[in-house]
């Protein structure tokens, strides 16, 4: 069972349900706007003039933008990112970047969906190797539209993953982070939860630069790190989670979620108060918790094809295991997208560090991703990770002795590189079948453990909406 502990957060969730049922009075028939609105249905969401037929100029803008920037447009400036909250939380990328949505108008409101589903076939060789069938996947359904002097933005994101990764991990050699079973999850990557996100958002503007934002989320993303790995561009075609994921970006589902931003020109400031307990290992319902962890990051995109972060937080107790421990987090990252004909190429770099203030344990990751569409149908990719590991590692399938305090044990070298292809079967829904292999490095210790070069292998099936963009 979901008990809401905060009022507010209740209020929250009404609020939500009311501006959905809106929604669905605005897209019936006794409508005003009904002729329009069945011009605009399902499967001619986001279209471009030149795929619709229609003149760019009849577009409708999106609310709270100007005239100039209709529905679907890309963003010209870092407050028009900002309010079109397509990316994780309130993080940013580079304004180039292709946002893959169905997206309509139903009255005042603008309505959007943006997903993926990957069917993976997974297998990790030597001694701690193991395979797996399995989809990873997520979905997000929006809601936006003008509210008072601003403009208001409902925001759910979904995961079917506690169903569809079985036994509470899928296998991923060298990863760790979280519990299953009680027991710490080693060489594998925990599903997320059915509720990743439950967020109301409203955009203020004071004047033509400068942007006043607030996010509360009884589940939610903080702002803290860049933007989460299910949902960056340079890691779209990539569908299992990077080594490391709980270094860098893994507060992407925290509980009690409320954010302050302040933007002017291209610079952006954001402070969040939040719950810091990682999400438990029981992944269908809502957990809840006192405001006890805080963030802050500051963003900066000084061109339309560039965007960089850096962030600090205080994590109070995020570990179910070692509940004593308290880790302060820093991020930063450097991401560039460049539109091509017929493609597009973003990339990813991104550093990680976390420090046990009662212990003093430090370890770092570094990641250096790129995704490459190019031919209009093909894409290839490639991840590059340098991660600290500690002797949890050592603790496979065991649970951690009352006495256990994690050490670094060894650093490991991930190279992945992959390929995949869409195939036109149902329109507005990208199909492709693809596959990457991933090469690990370690040295001493575990190179005993794990073998000498073990690889990962995935194979996957790939279904993901869009409209005008890819």
């Amino acid at each position: 069972m979901f008990f809401v502990r905060k009022p507010f957060f209740a209020m929250l969730l009404l609020a939500m349900l009311c501006a959905m049922s809106a929604v669905a009075q605005q897209g019936s028939p006794s409508s005003s706007n009904a002729g329009e609105q069945s011009q605009q249905s399902m499967p001619g969401m986001q279209q471009s003039g030149d795929q619709s037929g229609n003149d760019q100029k009849d577009s409708h803008p999106m609310p709270g933008m100007s005239m100039q920037m209709p529905m679907g447009a890309k963003p010209t400036t870092l407050i028009e990112e900002i309010t079109q909250h397509t990316t994780s939380g309130t993080s940013a990328e580079p304004n180039s970047t292709p946002i893959p949505m169905l997206m309509t108008m139903k009255g005042s409101w603008t309505l959007m969906l943006h997903g993926v589903a990957f069917l993976n076939v997974d297998q990790q060789t030597g001694p701690r190797g193991a395979d797996k069938v399995f989809s990873t996947n997520w979905f997000m359904p929006m809601a936006q539209r003008k509210l008072g002097p601003g403009t208001f933005t409902a925001r759910t994101m979904f995961s079917f993953e506690p169903a569809t990764i079985t036994g509470r991990y899928y296998p991923e050699l060298f990863q760790q982070g979280e519990t299953a079973y009680g027991k710490p999850i080693v060489d594998g990557q925990h599903p997320h939860d059915f509720f990743m996100e439950l967020a109301a958002l409203y955009d203020l503007n004071l004047g033509e630069r400068s942007l006043l934002s607030f996010y509360a989320a009884p589940v939610g993303d903080p702002a803290m790190g860049p933007t989460a790995f299910p949902h960056r561009a340079s890691a779209s075609e990539d569908p299992i989670a990077p080594l490391g994921h709980h270094l860098e970006d893994s507060t992407h589902i925290a509980d009690d979620v409320i954010t302050l931003g302040l933007t002017h020109s291209i610079v952006r400031l954001e402070a969040s108060g939040f719950h810091g307990r990682e999400p438990d290992e029981f992944r269908w319902n809502i957990d809840s918790g006192t405001i006890d962890s805080w963030s802050t990051r500051l963003t900066v995109q000084p061109g339309q094809n560039w965007s960089a972060q850096y962030s600090f937080a205080h994590l109070t107790s995020p570990e179910a295991l070692s509940p004593e421990d308290d880790i302060q987090r820093m991020t930063a990252s450097i991401m560039y997208n460049r539109p091509m004909a017929r493609g597009n190429w973003a990339s990813s770099l991104i550093w990680g560090r976390n420090r046990v203030m009662q212990t003093g344990l430090v370890w770092n990751g570094y990641l250096l991703e790129s995704t490459l569409r190019f031919a209009e149908n093909n894409y290839i990719w490639t991840r590059i990770e340098n991660v600290d590991r500690t002797d949890e590692l050592l603790l496979k399938d065991q649970f951690e002795p009352p006495d256990f305090r994690e050490s670094n044990i060894g650093r490991v070298q991930a190279y992945t590189v992959g390929y995949d292809r869409d195939f036109k079967l149902i329109p507005h829904l990208e199909t492709a079948l693809g596959a990457q292999v991933t090469l690990y490095q370690d040295g001493g210790q575990l190179a005993q453990i794990y073998g000498n070069h073990p690889v990962g292998v995935v194979m996957f099936l790939r279904v993901r909406p869009f409209g005008k963009e890819r």
